[in-house]
């Protein structure tokens, strides 16, 4: 069974878009969560920018002689499919079980995703045919490249599912954060209050930044003791006085 997609208020997206995964990995931290953070998704290229976006999840398990072939390219149930389901703004996040000896993608799979406006794929496997991935300008995070196809070593199972990438579970719609530092999730129930604590938690750090380039010591700064926490205030507040 699958799930719906859920569009995204693009009110999430700009307020986010301005949030590092660092930051957003400390609110998560300070919220009970500590294993959120997609481990192996790097960035194929450097200066991708970031992105935000509901997770579209697909699912590989270990290759079975008679399921992975070339064949299974055309089934009902391929990757081939799955980027029809695609919707416009999505992130696809691919459980391919840490395996970096076969690629789960290639630049025809990947133009396509980038023609059907999908903002970014993210992996914990890795994808082949690197120039050509490049040349389609789809933002890419994964382990890296590997000449065979997925069936090589990968059975593709289905999407719009719970999956399991980099050790994170990340379930469909799923809201996904990616920069330099990798990919984040944040639970789909969370994503209110962790952008609420995410904008402050960002203020406060360039506040905190802005101290030490003029030469104010650590301890009692970060984090803040009470009496930078009311200097922090008084900041805030006059700043947000500023902006009304």
């Amino acid at each position: 069974m699958t799930t719906e997609f859920q569009p995204l208020d693009a009110r999430v997206v700009a307020a986010l878009s301005g949030i590092s995964t660092a930051t957003l990995t400390t609110v998560l931290l300070k919220h009970g969560l500590r294993n959120v953070w997609l481990r192996g998704t790097r960035p194929i290229a450097p200066g991708q920018p970031r992105i935000v976006g509901r997770a579209f999840t697909l699912r590989f398990v270990p290759a079975r002689e008679d399921l992975a072939t070339p064949a299974s390219w055309g089934s009902p149930i391929s990757t081939r499919a799955a980027i029809e389901a695609m919707p416009e703004g999505c992130i696809a996040v691919v459980d391919a079980m840490g395996v970096t000896d076969a690629g789960i993608f290639g630049d025809i799979l990947c133009a396509r995703i980038k023609k059907r406006g999908v903002a970014g794929l993210v992996t914990d496997g890795v994808v082949r045919d690197l120039a050509g991935v490049l040349g389609t300008k789809l933002p890419v995070w994964c382990q890296g490249t590997a000449a065979p196809p997925s069936v090589a070593s990968l059975t593709f199972v289905g999407w719009q599912e719970p999956i399991a990438c980099g050790g994170v579970a990340v379930f469909p719609n799923d809201l996904i954060v990616i920069d330099q530092d990798g990919a984040v999730v944040v639970p789909a129930a969370m994503v209110d209050e962790v952008v609420a604590a995410s904008v402050e938690q960002e203020q406060l750090e360039g506040w905190i930044m802005n101290e030490v380039e003029g030469g104010a010591p650590l301890p009692g700064l970060y984090p803040p003791n009470e009496a930078n926490k009311a200097r922090y205030a008084e900041w805030a507040n006059k700043k947000r006085g500023s902006t009304d």
